[in-house]
């Protein structure tokens, strides 16, 4: 039986990434800034990349997209609103709490709908390419808002 010194999870278990330790060196967004948390390089992940976002007041980002890799994001503080489409003809918000999921190739946007607080989220994707496709789209002036209910949560009839 193996002591706890001699444990191989000792140095291949558990990670914790202090929020202080985040590396900036990431592909980056106009508007938005991402730092990474959890990848191959600082924690030895293999399928999954997180890591935080900050928008900050009255911003945007620019459309892109992340190719294959989904997306979800959480929002930790502020209003997120999302634009999304070939012109990002929709838009949805979220706020504290709430949970956001981009599937693949999907344009998209991330504004921050507060004019005096930062938009702060975690982002974690499905693989650990650092994929960032910034598009220069046309956008239409006005969206069409989504209200999106999965079929477990319905609303009731009336």
């Amino acid at each position: 039986m193996e002591g706890p010194s001699e444990s191989k999870w000792r140095l291949d278990g558990v990670r914790v990434v202090r929020g202080t330790e985040l590396d900036p060196n990431t592909p980056q967004t106009p508007g938005m800034n991402r730092a990474a948390a959890i990848n191959y390089a600082r924690t030895g992940a293999e399928k999954l990349w997180a890591g935080t976002v900050v928008i900050h007041p009255k911003a945007k980002t620019g459309a892109h997209h992340h190719g294959p890799l989904e997306s979800v994001i959480y929002v930790v503080s502020g209003r997120a609103r999302m634009r999304w489409g070939e012109r990002l003809e929709f838009v949805a918000e979220a706020g504290p709490g709430d949970f956001i999921y981009v599937p693949p190739y999907v344009p998209h946007q991330e504004i921050n709908a507060a004019d005096d607080q930062p938009l702060s989220c975690v982002v974690v994707r499905s693989g650990q390419e650092p994929v960032v496709v910034n598009l220069d789209i046309e956008v239409v002036e006005t969206p069409e808002e989504v209200f999106w209910v999965d079929d477990i949560h319905l609303a009731p009839k009336a």
